[in-house]
């Protein structure tokens, strides 16, 4: 066994840790007692796991206003989830409208449609905070456009968009939504009715506070969205075809049982905490850090500014240190987890004007306290001292 290091976490955007103990609880009860594949057997524990995986989709539903829970199929990630709704809506030769500030989970796939399906994908512009043009947006959704793709919160800038704006325009033209949530699902207000969600994709192991392996994705009961994986589903297994009932039409295969207990009480947690106390929770510490930073004339903060709605997300640059480097020492010399690097977002990076270099991300989650956050500050107050003054000894 190797010897425990303390951390100071503070890359809650790739995933949270430590879970809270709930979620530890519920997988290792999940393993004990309801280790058994559901749906597929009758017997008395493959009927618990089912019952396990109805009782996360009701919690689901309810943090999301979600009507009918089977309206959600569970997947490993957002990531998965992107691509099944983008994969399983857009049909060759349609129009697709994102934004620039959007993930390689939806990037990608767009880019791979336009190449092999002869999809026109358009991208929205985006000021460097992250704000979009929605004149833009009007103008480039059309009567052709089959689906407008965009993130809740964009994980390099922690701005947000309005996403009931944004729904207006595209159903205005008679696209349909698809909200990337992996940045705000169980940090923002999400009612998929009230702000015209088509679609939601959303991670387990991030504001949700569930494992690593989770997520899933909604569909509107009245979207065909084609099931991008076919195979056994426990249900219907004398037809040739996947079945056409929700959610076994989009989850072939054995789930990731174990994973949804725990994401079934890293929901519960949060419903019990209350969005709106974890939102303000972390906007209140991603202002102090902000506040902290602005001292260090040889930093640059990204996204928002000071007093302005954010996610727990402070990403910035340094003019005397690259930030792979800035991360490794945080990491190294002060035990603070970060991340550095271009995030998966480089659409971010140029709408932010750091494509060239790239930039350091702290993010705070449940967990985090005043206390880190002031370490956090005192930290690269330090090493940027320290760079400048082997710097000016180089000279």
């Amino acid at each position: 066994m190797g010897q425990h290091r303390s951390v100071i976490y503070m890359d809650h955007a790739a995933t949270s840790w430590p879970k809270p103990a709930a979620v530890q609880e519920a997988i290792v009860k999940a393993m004990l007692e309801e280790g058994a594949n559901p749906g597929r057997g009758g017997h008395w524990m493959a009927v618990q796991a089912g019952k396990r995986l109805m009782r996360a989709r009701m919690a689901l539903a309810k943090l999301f206003g979600i009507a009918n829970p089977t309206d959600i199929a569970f997947t490993l990630n957002a990531t998965m989830a992107l691509n099944m709704a983008i994969h399983g809506y857009v049909r060759p030769g349609d129009h697709v409208v994102a934004t620039a500030v959007e993930h390689n989970s939806v990037r990608r796939p767009l880019e791979w449609l336009k190449i092999h399906r002869d999809v026109r994908v358009t991208y929205i512009d985006a000021d460097p905070y992250g704000s979009l043009n929605l004149n833009q947006l009007q103008d480039a959704v059309t009567d052709n456009t089959r689906l407008v793709v965009c993130n809740h919160s964009s994980n390099l800038l922690g701005s947000i968009l309005p996403i009931e704006e944004i729904a207006m325009i595209a159903h205005k033209k008679g696209a349909k939504l698809l909200v990337d949530g992996a940045q705000s699902a169980g940090l923002l207000p999400i009612d998929v009715r009230k702000m015209g969600i088509d679609m939601l994709a959303f991670p387990g192991h991030k504001g949700l506070l569930g494992p690593t392996g989770t997520g899933g994705l909604y569909i509107d009961p009245e979207l065909d969205v084609q099931p991008i994986i076919q195979g056994g589903t426990g249900s219907h297994s004398d037809e040739p075809l996947q079945p056409a009932t929700r959610p076994d039409r989009y989850e072939a295969g054995t789930p990731n049982t174990m994973g949804i207990a725990g994401l079934e009480a890293g929901v519960n947690t949060v419903l019990h905490e209350t969005v709106e106390k974890l939102y303000n929770k972390e906007w209140t510490l991603a202002q102090r850090l902000m506040e902290g930073l602005q001292s260090i004339d040889t930093l640059h903060i990204l996204g928002p500014q000071l007093g302005e709605p954010r996610t727990g997300i402070v990403s910035f640059i340094s003019s005397t240190m690259d930030s792979a480097e800035f991360a490794f020492r945080l990491d190294r010399e002060y035990g603070i987890a970060v991340r550095a690097g271009y995030h998966c977002t480089p659409l971010a990076h140029q709408a932010a004007g750091t494509i060239a270099t790239g930039a350091v991300r702290v993010s705070v989650g449940w967990n985090t306290t005043d206390d880190d956050i002031d370490t956090v500050i005192d930290a690269i107050q330090n090493i940027t001292e320290h760079s400048i003054r082997q710097e000016s000894e180089h000279q």
